[in-house]
């Protein structure tokens, strides 16, 4: 018997995967999206990694472009189930000595901490925040004119840096120097390397504008309810379905995947011309992540008391400290003294663990694909700051970066983001083309976090390869 036909299947269940299913659903089409793992989410799952009742989210957790987004902010996802449940303090960043920055909701706030640095943080940020929403809608996405020039040049500028480089010459004192180089870590570039600059500065100016959340129940909640919504919309969620060969994929009108770049090639690379297949080989991945999940006893006993309000805790030290573990984990080095990013979602949302216990998380980079067991060095690092650390910890899981692989084959050699993120693949994202989600005329389009704007959880990726679907729908 004929499969039955639909206008459009998705490979992948991530939020982008799911994103780009609600746009062709809200247009009319008929939409099947198909997963191979048992469960939705990619790596937006939630799951008992360590002891029964304590939720922990698999990979991702906080999320200030989620909440940002300008896509998932307009679809009724609270009608769901979604509610955001946000901490006191968006971010701390730990420095020598168990003292801390704090990047807080009011720019003003966090620039008083930064004493002779103090103006410099208030220049800087101050006119982004103000523009925060119309920054996200024209510079997160696909490269375009903008229509705020103005606007955008006042990111962009500082943004074409790299970390240190927008470090040092903005500011002259170690705390705004620390705070600004662990938010250009999460490019997972080198500090040295440009654009980890523009990383930074989006997620500080989305942490003033938007904060920096997590979701009430787990990470899973968020793709759930879209799942819900796309439902109401007529779409179908098929999961246990793994993808290997086109032969696996019922008739569509258009193919959308929410995958790698090595995996497009699997799976439709005789379907794509030679050219498409040409710049997808070449498409690179960068350092991987160790991560460790624990069941605590109680709250991390930090020394820095706006650490215990931060959903998110930067722990690393100094500008070059960091710098060092970065170059380190990208010249495929494990670092001796890694920059570890750490979340603990239970200090506002309680209903991950048990009353009066607590879920936590940390990750570090490592070398792309690395085997090496992080655990010790992660937990020294959290035990300089956080004395008697170890001694709350009742249970822990880990993962490393051909682990993550294992988990979701998006995540290759354990890369979170999608590939590396530098100025050639930040302009040619998976390929040098005005259109980056078609691949080719052969109605096969990537909505993957390796097309713009990246990595992060926001939809964005989906929405963007499914208008241009619709477009060439329509073009006929």
């Amino acid at each position: 018997m004929m499969s039955p036909r639909y206008d459009a299947v998705i490979v992948g269940s991530g939020p982008n995967g799911l994103a780009a299913g609600i746009v062709l659903a809200r247009a009319g089409l008929s939409v099947l999206v198909r997963e191979g793992a048992e469960t939705i989410g990619g790596g937006c799952r939630s799951a008992a990694l360590t002891r029964s009742g304590f939720v922990h989210d698999v990979c991702s957790s906080v999320y200030p472009m989620g909440v940002a987004s300008p896509f998932l902010r307009e679809l009724p996802l609270a009608e769901q189930g979604l509610n955001w449940c946000h901490p006191a303090i968006p971010l701390a960043h730990l420095l020598e000595g168990g003292t801390a920055v704090a990047l807080y909701r009011s720019v003003e706030e966090t620039a008083q901490q930064l004493g002779p640095d103090a103006n410099a943080y208030r220049r800087l940020m101050t006119p982004l925040v103000r523009n925060a929403d119309i920054l996200i809608r024209e510079l997160v996405g696909p490269p375009r004119l903008p229509r705020h020039l103005f606007a955008a040049l006042r990111f962009g500028l500082p943004a074409l840096r790299s970390g240190r480089g927008l470090a040092e010459a903005y500011f002259r004192t170690e705390p705004a120097r620390a705070l600004l180089a662990g938010l250009a870590a999460h490019s997972v570039l080198p500090l040295e390397a440009r654009p980890s600059a523009a990383i930074g500065l989006m997620l500080g100016l989305v942490g003033h504008a938007h904060g920096w959340p997590v979701v009430r129940g787990g990470a899973q909640r968020l793709v759930e309810a879209m799942a819900a919504y796309l439902r109401t919309l007529g779409g179908t969620i098929a999961t246990g379905c793994w993808v290997r060969s086109w032969a696996d994929l019922p008739p569509a009108r258009v193919v959308l995947f929410d995958t790698s770049p090595r995996q497009l090639l699997a799976i439709a690379g005789n379907r794509l011309d030679a050219g498409c297949r040409r710049q997808l080989t070449r498409y690179r991945h960068g350092p991987g992540v160790f991560k460790v999940d624990w069941a605590l006893s109680g709250p991390i006993p930090w020394t820095a008391s706006v650490c215990r309000q931060a959903a998110t805790v930067h722990v690393g030290g100094t500008l070059d400290a960091i710098s060092v573990a970065e170059a380190a984990a990208f010249g495929g080095r494990s670092p001796e003294s890694p920059f570890v990013l750490v979340t603990q979602p239970s200090i506002c949302d309680p209903s991950r663990a048990p009353v009066g216990q607590q879920t936590a998380w940390g990750y570090c980079h490592v070398p792309h694909g690395s085997d090496e067991d992080m655990t010790e060095r992660i937990e020294s690092q959290i035990e300089r700051y956080a004395p008697g650390f170890r001694d709350i910890i009742l249970a822990r899981s880990f993962m490393n970066g051909s682990g993550m692989e294992r988990y979701n084959p998006n995540y290759i050699g354990g890369d979170i983001v999608g590939g590396i993120a530098d100025v050639r693949q930040v302009f040619a994202r998976p390929l040098v083309s005005l259109h980056p989600y078609r691949m080719g005329r052969s109605g096969l389009y990537l909505c993957s976090a390796s097309t713009p704007p990246g990595a992060g959880v926001h939809g964005l990726c989906g929405y963007f390869a499914a208008q241009t679907a619709l477009r060439d729908l329509r073009a006929g």
